[in-house]
């Protein structure tokens, strides 16, 4: 299942996102499948992603993102995108 929380400042600190890497995408689709949990907060841009079971997400800017080992799903990039992402 995907989580989307709208932390505050000191929680991005707490976790270090700023020191995470850095991830751009152009508009596009395109399948993906996620063999480690990823953390990402999403910078610019928007996408929508279906998992293969559960509904579609659309993610914008503000958003942290937790992402669970094993999903398989398709990401739909519909405004470039950029985030901080860390995998765990």
């Amino acid at each position: 299942m995907i989580t989307v929380e709208r932390p505050g400042e000191e929680e991005l600190k707490t976790l270090g996102v700023r020191d995470w890497s850095v991830w751009k995408k152009e508009v596009s689709e395109f399948p993906w499948e996620y063999d480690m949990e990823e953390i990402c907060y999403i910078l610019s841009g928007e996408a929508t992603i279906t998992p293969e079971t559960g509904d579609p997400v659309t993610i914008v800017p503000g958003d942290l993102v937790t992402f669970p080992v094993g999903m398989r799903c398709v990401w739909k990039v519909t405004e470039p995108i950029k985030k901080h992402y860390d995998f765990r």
